[in-house]
């Protein structure tokens, strides 16, 4: 009797939920092609030393590098074009990151505006509900660094 079953290690996180956005002086498109650019998050994320791209559009695979040593690999799970949209996977990193699901999207404000929010449910790998309140600050802090970033590159 074979008692193989399908399984898999990526799990949906139910950890700390945090959410960045930034209101950027500058058409949603044109924001849309920084933050949307699955393989181009080192352009407002200075913590990364580069990212390597495996295949295009959904399931491909993004691998992160960090200047610190550490490794994250993704995998795009939807996009949007239209409604400049895009959702993700953490399947490895070295971070201490149990799982994470994460979305980006841009609004138009009107004429010139738009608003970025990069939206975050994450796990710690260790240390359970104790943990969670100093991953949260960590997690949050990285976002909001990320997304001030993102609105330097238009001021």
């Amino acid at each position: 009797m074979n008692t193989l079953q399908p399984d898999t290690l990526i799990k949906n996180p139910h950890g700390c939920h945090v959410m960045s956005s930034v209101e950027v002086p500058a058409e949603a498109t044109k924001v849309w092609a920084v933050v949307g650019d699955f393989g181009g998050f080192d352009r407002f994320i200075p913590a990364l030393s580069h990212i390597e791209m495996t295949g295009e559009g959904v399931s491909s695979l993004r691998k992160k590098f960090f200047r610190d040593g550490n490794v994250v690999v993704e995998q795009l799970n939807s996009r949007d074009e239209q409604a400049q949209s895009m959702t993700w996977t953490t399947i490895y990193n070295t971070l201490g990151v149990a799982n994470l699901w994460a979305a980006m999207k841009v609004e138009s404000l009107g004429e010139g505006q738009s608003r970025a929010t990069w939206t975050i449910i994450a796990e710690p790998a260790s240390g359970g509900a104790e943990a969670l309140p100093g991953f949260k600050d960590f997690v949050q802090g990285f976002a909001d660094d990320a997304m001030g970033n993102v609105l330097k590159l238009f001021v």
